[in-house]
């Protein structure tokens, strides 16, 4: 073989070489492990489907009140000669909580009896008068009687050209005088019973201004009318009041209330409640306090009525004005659930832990909150589809769709 032609041939045995290679490599290879595709699972807990008799609540926020609060309001004009409590000062039934100066009073009462007392000698002057009337009645009707008698006697005089014509004027002016007489004294006497009923009016009207200055004078001097705290103090010692001028006010320890709104949806439920006797408690959110649903108001608006709350228990502390928040205990309900607020998605579904360990949503009935025995809040629900020996996934995720699977612990 010439070098030319073996120069030619290299670069095609080299190829050759390298392609046998290449086929032996791929024969004599390893075969690779066969990967086979696994379903991946989620972890999750679970809570065993227990339905039983439930009490919802129902959270409230409501303002305190006093509704037997009372404002001490000044009855007369006067200085203030006593105050001897401060705002915010606990006082009992019969304290002492405000007095007006005895010497601005008694002008004011001295007064109305000065009153009373005029129109009763009036009324009994008049009663001496009438009697008077009456005696002077009887002695001019005879002045009158002789008067005329002695007109007829001149006028038949001076027809007979016995007397002047002179005499009978003289005659006649007597005569009318004593008829004039006679005729006032008459109607005085008329008159009387008119006189005396418009005096007994005054009277009466004059005693019962005494009455009310008497009273008024009675109630210059405030004591506490029930054990209670004393709120908006606004005189001091020595400040000129007038009338109807507020003083200070009071409210009793016992009897406060709250008012919080209820949302319409829940309303019908409470009444109906109320109507069959049934006790609505509601607790104050540290749980010192509890009070009863006692009513509803009579006006309400679309976000709903207010609800008047009764509290059963001591104060502790509670004043008017404060924001209470209350945890309402709804009407039982039966065949009810018990689960933590994670075990819902969206406002009315829950998944159920099927016997192939997949995810199964159902729709519940969201019927409402309760506290656990941790103190934690928990949802109640109810569906047809909860039944006993269930068991509701109570672990939110976040990609839940019915079918996905999962590995279960139970609680």
């Amino acid at each position: 073989m010439t070098p030319s032609l073996l120069k030619k041939l290299l670069p095609l045995l080299i190829v050759a070489i390298g392609v046998l290679v290449f086929v032996v490599l791929r024969v004599t290879r390893p075969e690779p492990a066969q990967i086979e595709a696994t379903e991946r699972s989620w972890r999750v807990k679970v809570q065993a489907v227990q339905p039983a008799t439930h009490v919802p609540v129902l959270s409230l926020y409501g303002e305190v009140v006093a509704p037997d609060q009372q404002v001490v309001s000044a009855t007369l004009p006067g200085r203030i000669a006593q105050r001897p409590v401060e705002e915010g000062a606990e006082v009992r039934a019969g304290d002492l909580l405000v007095a007006l100066d005895v010497a601005d009073i008694e002008p004011v009462l001295a007064q109305a009896r000065a009153q009373v007392q005029d129109l009763e000698a009036q009324l009994r002057s008049e009663q001496v008068r009438y009697r008077n009337d009456q005696r002077a009645l009887e002695s001019e009707q005879a002045i009158l009687d002789n008067a005329r008698r002695q007109h007829e006697r001149i006028r038949s005089l001076v027809n007979r050209n016995l007397a002047s014509r002179e005499n009978l004027e003289v005659a006649t002016d007597a005569l009318a005088r004593a008829e004039l007489t006679v005729t006032t004294r008459q109607r005085a006497i008329e008159e009387h019973p008119a006189r005396v009923q418009s005096l007994e009016a005054k009277l009466a009207q004059a005693r019962a201004n005494l009455a009310a200055t008497e009273l008024d004078a009675e109630r210059a001097r405030v004591t506490a009318p029930f054990d209670g705290r004393v709120t908006s103090v606004q005189v001091s010692v020595g400040d000129q009041v007038s009338p109807n001028q507020a003083l200070l006010t009071v409210y009793p320890l016992e009897g406060l209330e709250v008012r919080a709104r209820v949302p319409q949806m829940f309303q019908q439920e409470l009444i109906e409640a109320r109507a069959d006797g049934q006790t609505l408690v509601a607790r104050s959110g540290d749980g010192r306090r509890s009070f009863e649903l006692e009513r509803f108001a009579g006006l309400s608006d679309p976000a709903g009525t207010e609800a008047v709350l009764k509290l059963t228990g001591p104060a502790r502390g509670l004043r008017p004005g404060a924001l209470e928040t209350l945890e309402l205990e709804r009407p039982a309900r039966d065949r009810v659930v018990s689960v933590p607020f994670s075990a819902l998605y969206g406002s009315d579904s829950v998944y159920l832990l099927t016997d192939d360990s997949r995810m199964r949503r159902i729709e519940v009935e969201r019927v409402g909150e309760a506290r656990g025995a941790d103190g934690e809040r928990r949802l109640l629900i109810a569906g047809d589809q909860l039944q006993a020996g269930e068991r509701v996934i109570i672990t939110h995720l976040p990609n839940a769709v019915t079918g996905l699977k999962v590995e279960a612990t139970e609680l």
